[in-house]
């Protein structure tokens, strides 16, 4: 009966001191930073006339890390800022917007520049996939609706320049 007793004591005690544990954990909140925006270059879009449409501020996208979380978890974007992304080849690229809460438009450039194809106004959270229709090699992305309103169109370029 006394091994009993401890048992129930102990046992007592235990499941007290977790559920203290487990209730504040329950309690605290868990705070996060804000991603903020941080200009690594300029993206110059230019007509195929050679006339330049705009220039961006942009972050570049250029390990597997960045290119897998991109613009994620992102609460907005000014309009004259971008996201560029860099791969070593040109391919068949296609992109989703998992925790992504902007919509965008998403703009496939091939190895010279030349835009190959436009995903707009990207649905926020949409797993969906984005393909390029054609191999890129670079990807710009850009408020939801921005390449309809500046003109941007198949067989366009880009250029751009890193921020020291």
């Amino acid at each position: 009966m006394k091994n009993f007793l401890i048992l129930f004591v102990l046992a007592t005690v235990l499941s007290t001191v977790f559920t203290s544990c487990e209730n504040d954990k329950k309690a605290e909140a868990i705070e996060t930073e804000a991603i903020t925006f941080t200009k690594e270059g300029e993206v110059f879009l230019i007509k195929s006339s050679g006339d330049t449409l705009q220039r961006l501020d942009v972050e570049l996208a250029e390990t597997d890390y960045e290119h897998q979380t991109g613009l994620m978890y992102r609460d907005s974007m000014e309009d004259n800022q971008g996201m560029l992304f860099i791969y070593t080849s040109e391919r068949n690229r296609s992109f989703y917007m998992k925790n992504t809460y902007i919509p965008l438009d998403i703009i496939y450039y091939d190895a010279d520049s030349s835009l190959v194809s436009i995903q707009k106004n990207a649905t926020p959270r949409d797993e969906t996939s984005l393909p390029s229709e054609d191999p890129a090699q670079y990807i710009l992305e850009i408020n939801g609706g921005l390449s309809d309103q500046w003109g941007i169109e198949k067989g366009d370029k880009f250029s751009f320049k890193t921020t020291d």
